[in-house]
């Protein structure tokens, strides 16, 4: 029996709680959690607005240290470290036959799964195939990454999410490159390991956006040069920034149609805007067809940075080694699995960057 969070129901409260987690089975890891991180997309499972089967164990954010393998898994022992992969790519479907292990069709077939029990009996999913939100988790082999030499198992549960998809916002979404103007909406931790990324690709401006005045120290830490506070005249005040052009690249943090909205406008003619937020069906983004052809900008979603975890999280470990990427000035906050849903109360208020479940 090990501790978890569990989601009894869309909408409903976690439950902090045992469960009963099995021996790995043929092709699958039993991991002890060190760290997870509390991500916008658990938020977004626990109410709805993306769907996955419950009851769940949430959390896709996490690294920990082998405790035993099944059958058939070569290259783990216990006592390796390693961080969970929530999106494994299949390497059979049409995306992953064009190189975009990103879109794997079958990345999330692993969450209708059972992979545990509640103490009554009752059957569980794994969240986001990994389910970090416990003390232990059951995962297959494809679901973990090596720990890279050099990065701290806590600070690597940091590297499974926020990072890979800031990081790869930056460099293969937007391909961000040296002298270009940026502009980052939502100072959270994706939004954070965006702004590092951007520093990184050496960009010239850097304007973080948040509706939050008290988290600029975070930003301008982060590599922000400039700090807007989200308003009706957010776009105007980053045009003036930049010589009244607007930015090359705005990356959109937070998902939701006006800010998607205002970082369009905030693009410079021929620019390029990404999108990293997860929003509901609910929010509309409306464009009219003469504003498409006389801007020229691009538009385009991101889906977990564009990133292939077992080529970009190598790069990223040589980027905290080497001291150009700190993994944990995007924590503001250690907590334990009871603290849950204060760390979503507080991603709704918009305060703080990521906060880390420590075991």
């Amino acid at each position: 029996m090990v501790r978890a969070a569990v989601l009894p129901a869309v909408g409903a409260p976690l439950e902090i709680t045992d469960i009963e987690l099995p021996d790995p089975g043929p092709g699958q890891v039993r991991v002890r959690l060190a760290a997870a991180g509390v991500c916008h997309s658990d938020l977004s499972l626990s109410d709805g607005t993306m769907r996955v089967p419950v009851p769940a164990v949430l959390g896709h954010e996490g690294a920990g240290t082998v405790v035993s393998v099944g059958e058939g898994v070569t290259g783990l022992a216990p006592g390796d470290g390693v961080v969970l992969n929530w999106a494994p790519s299949c390497g059979a479907c049409h995306a992953c036959s064009l190189g975009e292990v990103w879109l794997c069709a079958n990345a999330l077939s692993g969450s209708a799964d059972v992979y545990a029990r509640t103490a009554d009996g009752t059957d569980l999913h794994p969240g986001l195939n990994v389910a970090a939100f416990a003390e232990e988790t059951v995962v297959p082999v494809a679901c973990t990454l090596p720990l890279p030499d050099g990065i701290p198992l806590t600070d690597a549960a940091l590297l499974g999410c926020a990072v890979l998809t800031g990081y790869g916002a930056v460099h293969h979404s937007a391909r961000v490159r040296a002298g270009e103007t940026v502009a980052v909406f939502g100072v959270g931790g994706v939004g954070l390991a965006t702004l590092q990324a951007a520093r990184i690709a050496g960009a010239s401006t850097i304007v973080a956006v948040d509706v939050s005045p008290e988290k600029e120290a975070l930003a301008r830490a982060a590599g922000a040069t400039e700090y807007v506070v989200a308003s009706e005249n957010t776009a105007r005040e980053i045009r003036t920034l930049t010589g009244r052009q607007g930015v090359d690249v705005a990356v959109e943090c937070v998902g939701r149609a006006v800010t998607i909205r205002t970082a369009w406008e905030s693009t410079r003619r021929g620019g390029r805007t990404t999108v990293v937020g997860i929003g509901g069906k609910d929010q509309q983004v409306t464009f009219n067809a003469l504003e498409l052809f006389h801007w020229g900008r691009t538009l385009s979603g991101c889906v977990y940075g564009n990133c292939d975890p077992a080529r970009d999280l190598p790069v990223l470990a040589e980027h905290v080694r080497a001291g150009r990427l700190d993994l944990s000035s995007l924590v503001t906050g250690h907590i334990a699995l009871e603290d849950i849903p204060t760390a979503f109360e507080n991603m709704l208020a918009g305060k703080g960057g990521r906060a880390l479940i420590v075991f």
